[in-house]
């Protein structure tokens, strides 16, 4: 296992706080030569990852593998392996933002239904002033090689890639060489969060750690969705007792 990984069902995450996230992003563009994909996973993709062990691959290629819920972390103190914190995908676009707006460096917003990642770039705007929004498409594109020319003719150098696990995580993966940014983050529906499409769990649900059963309430239809949570932790007990079974 690499230094400053801590595996967790096959999935080697980066054991780190977020402002240590952040601050490697921001090393990552301002090294000559950096360039990379940074992943979130749920507890929901690490248990995906048993049938498709393609997708353990592709995050474990990433520059950057974070903790997105409370289920991971839950899952790292089983195997005796504690994470520092939960990583929260959208609190890392959040505070990675902030330092875009410092820096100045675009930023192309990819995914969700059309005119939602356009609504999402007028809102940030007024969260970020200074930040530059490069470009904006939608999720629901066909062909890739229009969209990547797209990307790449606005200069921006961070890609949000917003189009939903594993989807997001095999194209960030897929098409990384023939993109110019220097940094790509699978953020999922974060898109919809920042347009004001979809309502975050208030701070107090996210401190508790119960983001996931906010959701639930909210979108009944996630249901069998989230019954692979207890399915993922019973995966890590039996891991922790005797191994993958």
């Amino acid at each position: 296992m690499r230094t400053g990984k801590t595996e967790i069902l096959n999935v080697q995450f980066d054991n780190i706080t977020l402002s240590e996230a952040v601050g490697r992003a921001a090393a990552l563009l301002d090294a000559p030569e950096g360039k990379g994909y940074v992943v979130t996973p749920n507890s929901e993709i690490v248990y995906l990852c048993r049938k498709e062990p393609q997708l353990a691959r592709v995050l474990n290629g990433a520059i950057l593998v974070l903790p997105d819920g409370v289920g991971v972390v839950h899952a790292s103190k089983l195997l005796k392996r504690p994470l520092k914190e939960k990583v929260a995908g959208i609190d890392f676009a959040a505070a990675l933002m902030e330092e875009l707006s410092r820096r100045g460096d675009g930023l192309f917003l990819l995914g969700a239904k059309p005119g939602v990642a356009e609504e999402a770039a007028r809102r940030l705007t007024r969260v970020y002033p200074n930040l530059k929004i490069a470009g904006t498409n939608d999720g629901y594109f066909k062909e890739d090689i229009p969209v990547i020319k797209k990307i790449n003719r606005s200069g921006a150098s961070v890609l949000f890639v917003c189009l939903g696990a594993p989807r997001q995580e095999y194209w960030m993966q897929g098409h990384m060489d023939q993109l110019n940014v220097r940094l790509a983050v699978g953020l999922g529906g974060s898109l919809d969060v920042f347009a004001g499409q979809v309502k975050r769990a208030p701070d107090l649900w996210v401190k508790l750690g119960l983001e996931w059963l906010y959701r639930l309430i909210c979108e009944p239809r996630r249901f069998g969705r989230m019954c692979r949570l207890p399915l993922f932790l019973f995966s890590a007990m039996g891991e922790r007792i005797g191994g993958n079974h």
